[in-house]
């Protein structure tokens, strides 16, 4: 989480479950470091604007979106079976912020 805070980025998760859910699930992880949307009303509303929810099985799929602080969307990345990589995110970050 530093080497994000040192290049001025906040990182969120988001999910379709609650925020009941979340709280039971960060802390079955030993807990999460930065905070956890719950996209549980209208389910999957903002997962279905970024085009990610699942309407089949009712998820939002694993993605990851760089948006600048004007809220655009300058990199993102879908993740089937994977996870993003630290290093290549710090990278598209920085060519984001120029």
């Amino acid at each position: 989480m530093t080497k994000f805070e040192q290049a001025d980025a906040q990182v969120l998760g988001l999910s379709v479950d609650s925020m009941f859910a979340l709280k039971t699930w960060a802390a079955s992880m030993g807990g999460i470091k930065h905070p956890l949307l719950a996209d549980f009303w209208p389910h999957g509303g903002v997962a279905g604007s970024f085009g990610i929810f699942n309407d089949a099985a009712g998820i939002a799929n694993r993605a990851l979106f760089i948006i600048d602080p004007q809220g655009v969307v300058r990199h993102s990345e879908l993740h089937q079976g994977t996870l993003p990589q630290v290093e290549d995110t710090l990278a598209n970050l920085a060519k984001a912020q120029g």
